[in-house]
């Protein structure tokens, strides 16, 4: 029997939201001891999880020892190999945002900006200097650099806490992941305009070789990926339930469509209510499933059409007639 191996961060920010996400599409983990690197998914035999270093992830599916694997896609891009197997599946699992930025001293009034870092980079190398940038990210921060005419540089790396770098005096500046901003304010640095170097969160990777070459694997996969992808998907939209008098339920339909905007994804369901009354009238339960945006608008509407007692729940799943991530897969 095919096993698929997921690989998922055993430390660091990832950690916990990763099992929470994963609980919460439906396929939790259970580890039986916190020392264990490999654990199972109840829900989905034949699936087993791999704690990694969320360094690790990117690597470990590029080399097959994970066939997919959770992490940011900060550490996706800077860790990948050109022309490798991994990809990103789902670009977006909705946690671990961050941004990497650049950040430079506050005494540094004059550099605002990009140019002024430019300005200030070709000063250093009038002195015969280069401009000290620490980072756990070189490969992405090198690229952005030299992208925006930041010519003369020289990359610290580092594997511990960076913002302590300029006042220690090993770096001029540092490159690192910032969620708040407040740890970098804290330590007298500052970001500087343009000086976003990318947008990070939790995404899912896979190793397509690995799973075009194993039926019984990428048929986990394509579960696995399912469940992931219908749960994010759920989370933008609202079943609404009003309870109304109509006389049949085609009726009902056309005078809840005539009378307001909410159609629902295709249309209204409505199924009758038995409520044990024979005064001549018929009670139905009118369904639509709405945006989360237009959630209190759709309550108004069947509240103006005689809607009563309603209520509104969240699906945990949204499933399309086709999987985008499935797709991506292979």
């Amino acid at each position: 029997m095919s096993i698929l191996k997921l690989a998922v961060p055993s430390d660091g920010a990832l950690h916990d939201p990763t099992l929470v996400f994963l609980s919460a599409c439906g396929i939790g983990i259970e580890r039986s001891n916190s020392r264990r690197y490999t654990a199972e998914i109840p829900a989905l035999p034949g699936v087993s999880a791999l704690f990694q270093r969320g360094a690790d992830i990117t690597l470990k599916v590029e080399e097959g020892s994970a066939d997919m694997g959770i992490v940011g896609r900060d550490r996706f891009f800077e860790t990948r190999r050109d022309g490798g197997a991994a990809r990103i599946v789902i670009e977006a699992l909705g946690y671990g945002h961050c941004e990497l930025v650049l950040g430079v001293p506050d005494v540094w009034i004059d550099v605002t900006s990009l140019a002024d870092l430019a300005d200030l980079a070709l000063e250093f190398r009038g002195q015969s200097q280069d401009l000290r940038v620490v980072t756990k990210y070189p490969r992405l921060v090198g690229r952005f650099l030299l992208a925006n005419e930041v010519s003369y540089f020289s990359l610290v790396q580092s594997s511990g806490t960076l913002e302590a770098a300029p006042a220690m005096g090993y770096a001029d500046m540092i490159a690192d992941l910032s969620s708040s901003g407040v740890t970098m304010r804290e330590n007298r640095l500052k970001p500087i305009s343009g000086g976003t170097i990318m947008s990070s969160e939790a995404c899912l990777i896979g190793n397509r070789e690995a799973l075009a070459s194993d039926q019984g694997k990428l048929d986990l996969a394509r579960v696995c990926v399912e469940m992931m992808e219908a749960h994010l998907r759920s989370r933008g939209f609202y079943s609404v339930t009003a309870n109304m008098r109509g006389k049949t339920p085609e009726a009902l339909a056309r005078y809840v469509l005539e009378h307001t905007h909410i159609s629902g994804l295709r249309g209204p369901t409505i199924s009758r209510v038995y409520t044990g009354e024979e005064d001549g009238g018929e009670w139905f339960a009118v369904t639509v499933i709405v945006e989360k945006r237009s959630l209190i608008a759709a309550v108004d509407q069947l509240r103006r059409v005689g809607g009563d007692s309603v209520t509104v729940s969240q699906p945990s799943y949204v499933f399309q007639s086709e999987s985008a991530a499935q797709g991506r897969l292979v």
